[in-house]
């Protein structure tokens, strides 16, 4: 039986995976269907009518994972770092009998690389499933405050 414990529990999970790069583990929290979306504007409903920052399913986002552990990624000699600093997350819907659940959650997200420390505020949104028992992403939409702003690559998973 899921809890609202489980659900916020498992999305600071989620970031300390990601902090700590271990992203094959991170890929394992996502359903077969699971997506990644940032939208490009405010507000944006519609990901396949209006272009993205970034909209992958799991086969996109496994090679995403698999070009920042390449030892021909110079883009990252040396690997980029990053920190979420996370406010308690907010569940938004919860539906035991269907296992489908919605998690919001406002968040500080700081990604550096040398000299460069690029600090970036956003609101996750974790649209979770259950898939054997235990939780999965079916979606996870970042929602940058500032996303119509001009940025250089973001190079890791806020």
């Amino acid at each position: 039986m899921i809890t609202r414990d489980d659900l916020i529990a498992f999305v600071y999970h989620e970031a300390r995976l990601l902090d700590e790069q271990r992203f094959d583990e991170w890929l394992d929290l996502f359903a077969p269907d699971g997506r990644y979306w940032m939208p490009l504007e405010y507000g944006q409903t519609d990901r396949r009518l209006i272009a993205s920052l970034m909209d992958d399913d799991l086969f996109l986002l496994r090679l995403r994972v698999e070009r920042l552990k390449g030892n021909r990624t110079y883009s990252q000699k040396p690997r980029s770092r990053c920190h979420h600093l996370l406010q308690q997350p907010q569940i938004d819907g919860f539906d035991a009998e269907s296992g489908h659940y919605r998690v919001w959650t406002a968040m500080h997200y700081v990604e550096t690389r040398q000299d460069q420390q690029d600090l970036y505020a956003a609101w996750a949104t974790h649209d979770l499933t259950t898939v054997d028992g235990a939780l999965r992403i079916r979606m996870k939409r970042v929602d940058l405050v500032n996303c119509d702003a001009a940025f250089g690559s973001i190079q890791l998973f806020l």
